[in-house]
Formats: structure tokens, sequence, C-alpha cells
């Protein structure tokens, strides 16, 4: 049997370990062996209702696109992408997908909480925008002035280079951060960037000589050859091959784990007992590849084997609704990290039950699952949702709960 670390924490690595060990959490909490929690699910039925509601808001006519850092590009009821696309014009079809692919993955990676107090001014719009819409028109625009790229000849691609040389003073600039503007993980922001370049560098057979995180499209679909891609298997490259650029102090033989996290509740078996994998970021990068890949031709499938994203406004949902109901009065009081045991529960129980709500709300919505599969839902949906109740229960919209973030996680 082998030994290296990478094969024995496997298993982390997996959608299916993320639900069994959530599920496990889940079961425990019912049975009231949890110190944390209690649930009531009656409330069940009510939190389908507000999803129903607020989707057929958003989408009159159900046609929900993917939750995506895509959804973020149209604030404001601005063309971006269109913008986008007329500057890749004439392109092969597999050059523009390795541009979209970029543009994604950087975004993504700075789409972590960006706190109440920051907001980004789109010169060309004219308009205002805060948090993850904010952060996405923001890391689009920097994008489109070729902040991302070191070729002079070509603005509009990411590559290893330029990542190394980004600073907190350059992040700054792109963000329009200021003393009265200030924006939550700027120096972990930077770091992560800067460890995507240097990791991307270090695999030129996935990445090409520059370092591209379009160089995914060509590893995934045999240089466009393949047209059809499980879901899953986009998220495997990506814990695979990026796995050194997320630092959250979770390792195991040495092993860095990304957004991994012990817990006596969670069980399963060998070497990997008692962590709850999550990979929020890297599982949100996923649904916002979907949609380029799509563009190129690529025919994706089992877009139901990724899970629920373990996050602010579907756990905050879920913890407003009082389907997830804290056992210590100051919970929401209180200022916690990713790896405190509540925080980890409380994202193991996201995951499950947003996989028992995605059932109620198709029925509500006359929906299959095919046609309306958990990416929808989340569109939808359950993030919406989750930030609709956050605006009603509390000024300016804040989640029902304080996590300290160096920008990687959340």
């Amino acid at each position: 049997m082998s030994t290296d670390p990478r094969n024995l924490t496997a298993p982390l690595r997996s959608t299916v370990t993320i639900r069994e060990r959530c599920n496990n959490i889940l079961r425990a909490v019912e049975e009231g062996r949890s110190r944390h929690f209690t649930l009531n699910r009656a409330q069940l039925d009510e939190v389908a209702r507000r999803v129903e509601h607020v989707t057929r808001q958003n989408y009159p006519e159900l046609r929900i696109p993917y939750h995506s850092r895509w959804r973020h590009f149209e604030a404001g009821g601005v063309g971006r992408k269109a913008e986008l696309d007329a500057h890749l014009a004439g392109r092969h079809h597999a050059a523009q997908a390795r541009a979209r692919i970029d543009l994604t993955l950087v975004s993504v990676l700075l789409d972590a909480g960006a706190g109440p107090q920051w907001s980004y001014a789109e010169a060309e719009s004219g308009q205002t925008f805060s948090r993850s819409e904010g952060l996405g028109v923001a890391s689009f625009r920097a994008f489109m002035q070729g902040q991302f790229s070191s070729d002079a000849g070509d603005r509009y691609r990411v590559d290893a280079a330029a990542l190394r040389r980004i600073d907190a003073a350059t992040l700054a600039q792109m963000f329009q951060v200021r003393s009265d503007n200030p924006l939550v993980g700027l120096d972990g922001r930077v770091a992560l960037l800067q460890r995507l370049g240097q990791t991307m560098r270090t695999q030129p057979e996935v990445f090409g000589a520059d370092g591209r995180p379009g160089g995914l499209f060509d590893a995934l679909t045999h240089h466009g050859q393949s047209h059809r891609l499980a879901a899953p298997r986009v998220l495997q490259a990506l814990l695979d091959h990026l796995s050194p650029i997320w630092l959250t102090g979770s390792e195991l033989q040495g092993m860095p784990l990304g957004d991994c996290w012990p817990h006596p509740l969670a069980g399963g078996t060998g070497i990997t007992a008692g962590w709850v994998p999550f990979h929020k970021l890297s599982q949100w990068l996923t649904y916002s590849l979907l949609e380029p890949f799509e563009w190129a031709g690529t025919t994706l499938t089992d877009i139901d084997g990724l899970t629920g994203l373990p996050e602010y406004r579907n756990g905050g949902l879920l913890l407003d609704a009082r389907v997830i109901v804290p056992k210590d009065t100051t919970f929401a009081s209180r200022s916690y990290t990713a790896a405190d045991e509540a925080i980890v529960e409380w994202r193991a129980l996201t995951v499950a039950l947003i996989d028992e709500l995605a059932p109620l709300v198709r029925e509500r919505l006359n929906k299959s699952a095919d046609e309306m599969p958990l990416a929808c839902i989340l569109e939808g949906g359950t993030w919406a949702a989750g930030r609709e109740i956050a605006k009603s229960l509390r000024e300016g919209g804040a989640p029902p709960l304080k996590i300290e973030s160096d920008g990687t996680v959340f």
C-alpha cells in the first residue's frame, strides 16, 4: 500500500466524503450529541417557501442560471460578458475558453468576504457595488486592464509571472482600498494570488509554460477533443493541482488539506477519520467554471455531484430561519475562526440540510432535478434568500454570526 500522503488524504478531496461526514454530524445533532446546536426541521418547509418566493422574484420565467461568479459580472444590469466577448472575438473557441477560465479563477479566489465597510465605484457604469458583486466587478475591471497579465500584447489573460508580482499596494489600488474603504483580508488575498502563481509555474504540464489557469481547459477536455465532462472532475482537478495555495493551517502528515477541519462527530475510517472536508471556495470556483466550459462546447454531467456551499448566506439562511438552533444564547455575539468546532458543525449541517431542502424547492417550482440542479437552486435560490432574510433582521444585512477571515476560506 502506498504511503504517499497525497494518496492517504485523497478521500478528503471527494464530494462523496463531504456528504458522508456532513451527514454523520447531522445524525449526531439529531441524536442530541452536539454541544452546539439542535435542529428544528419543521422550519424547512418555511425555508423552501422563502426560496421559492425569491426564486420567482428573481427569475419569473424560472430560467435559472448556475450559481456562478458570472452572475456578479452582471451586477447593475451591465453586460460585462459581452464586453469581454467583443475583445475575444476572432480567437479560437479554446483560446476564448482559456481567457474566461483565467478570469473566473482569479476572480473567485478574490471573492472571500469583503466586510461591511468596503465598496467599489465602477467608472465605466457610474455605479457602486459592495460585497461579492463589488469584488466581482473590481476583479473584472482589473482583468480587463491587464493587471493579471505579464504579456503586453495580450491583456485578457492571467499568468504566473504577473500573479507573483502582485503585492498589497497593487491589490489595494485595484480594489480602491483606503483608510475609509477597508477590505477585509487584503494581505491574505495577496498571498493567495502569489501562491497561485507559484503553484502553476511548477506544473507546466497542466498550466503551460506561462502558468495560466486556462490550461485546465486543455487538461480536462484533451485540448477540446472531449465534449463531455463530469462536474466533480473539475473540482478534483482543482484540488489535485491547486491544493498548495490553501494554507488554512489544516494539515495531516505534512499535507496541507485546505478547507478541511476536525470535528469529534465526523466519523469515518482510516487516517482521515474525524476530518470534515468542505472546499467551499474550490466548489464555488467549480460552479463558476461550468459556463466557460459549456460556452466552449463541453457538456457538463453530474452537476449535483457537487454540494451546497457552506458559507454566510446558505448557512445564515438556516440559522436565521431557526432550522439550525444554537444552544448558546450568546452564539451570535461571539467571534469565531473557521477552525472552531461550532463553525465546522454549522457548515456541516448547512451542506446536509441544503440537500434536504433541494427537493422541497423543486416540488414547489414543479421542476425535476435535471431541470433544476443544485447549482440553480443555490442561485435562485438559497443564497439570495439568505441575503434577504439577513437584511430583514439586521441593519446592513450582516450575517448572523461573526467569523474572523484571512480572505481564503469565506
